[in-house]
């Protein structure tokens, strides 16, 4: 039995799978409490609609419904560094209308804002996205106008018309150190307009760019490529900042292929994948945790994504 929810159709044995898994996790980490953590999964039955290289139109894409399941999937989270999911679907967008015009430093700041989850390279591409840049505080004309072009991302997103978008707000850059002057003024004084995710939003996001309808087919797969992880124990250990351990993908089999974008901040540890495994149906997991106290342990993400995958092996429908 599955009911209408977003995107996908909420699925009574998948929501019942993912209860056994957060009554897992909550058992294992005792002190992770019920508001820390908010999950999506989303499984794709065969015929897969998805990592098809665009073979789908759009219209044929949203057609098909995947079944998911989801604990506080529509709770704003600050998202760290998954935000940058949305900022790359934004720089492919701007390129295909011609709204920007494509460079090589473009692209190395592309690329290192999801490879390399880079804040510098974000900071660039925020830039090149709404025309603004950081600095001194403004005075009110200049600061209204700079404001309204720092929301050129968020307008854009809705025209989509996602019900899943509706809450959400991408106008922020990433920080190692934090904002100063306009950045900070435009956070306002209680931080009330710091970038807002749900897993939902997210969920639908990579949804779309996995099904090759991000803006193109080729566009899709070319964010893919700067996705994907790998999961080879060497090349993981050889890159200590890699978007692997401690998160999603070091939950996986050495078989598994993972494409996907984590976020780490003092007080927040997310991660959001695309999940392929021989013998299994592909599938896609955003699970965002809160907590400073939780934001450093390196296991609860793996703990999640290990638990995810023996449950969806024991639901009807799980193995091809």
């Amino acid at each position: 039995m599955a009911v209408n929810a977003g995107f996908f159709d909420l699925d009574l044995d998948l929501q019942g799978a993912l209860e056994r898994v957060l009554q897992a996790t909550w058992a294992e980490f005792p002190t992770l409490a019920k508001n820390q953590i908010a999950l999506t999964w989303i499984l794709y039955d065969p015929p897969f609609p998805v990592n098809t290289g665009g073979a789908l139109s759009a219209t044929e894409f949203w057609r098909h419904r995947p079944r998911g399941a989801s604990y506080r999937g529509v709770e704003c989270i600050y998202p760290a560094s998954v935000v940058k999911l949305f900022y790359l679907v934004a720089v492919h967008e701007w390129l295909e209308r011609g709204m920007i015009q494509p460079s090589l430093e473009l692209d190395r700041a592309t690329r290192d804002m999801i490879v390399d989850s880079s804040n510098d390279a974000t900071g660039l591409v925020v830039d090149v996205l709404t025309g603004t840049t950081s600095g001194p505080e403004l005075p009110p004309g200049p600061r209204e106008t700079w404001q309204h072009q720092r929301n050129l991302v968020n307008r854009y997103l809705q025209t989509l018309q996602w019900p899943e978008l509706e809450t959400i707000n991408v106008n922020q850059k990433t920080w190692c150190d934090g904002p100063y002057g306009r950045e900070r003024s435009f956070l306002g004084e209680a931080y009330e307009n710091r970038n807002r995710l749900t897993t939902e939003a997210t969920a639908r996001l990579i949804h779309s760019i996995v099904g090759g309808v991000s803006v193109s087919g080729a566009r899709s797969q070319a964010m893919m490529t700067l996705m994907q992880r790998s999961l080879d124990p060497q090349a993981l250990a050889a890159d200590p900042e890699n978007q692997v351990t401690g998160f999603l993908g070091a939950g996986l089999p050495l078989t598994a292929k993972c494409w996907s974008k984590a976020g780490l901040t003092s007080k927040v540890r997310h991660d959001a994948a695309y999940i392929e495994i021989p013998d299994t149906r592909p599938y896609l997991l955003v699970v965002f945790t809160e907590g400073p106290e939780h934001s450093q342990n390196e296991a609860i993400l793996p703990f999640v994504s290990q638990a995810i995958l023996e449950q969806g092996e024991g639901v009807r429908g799980c193995i091809a």
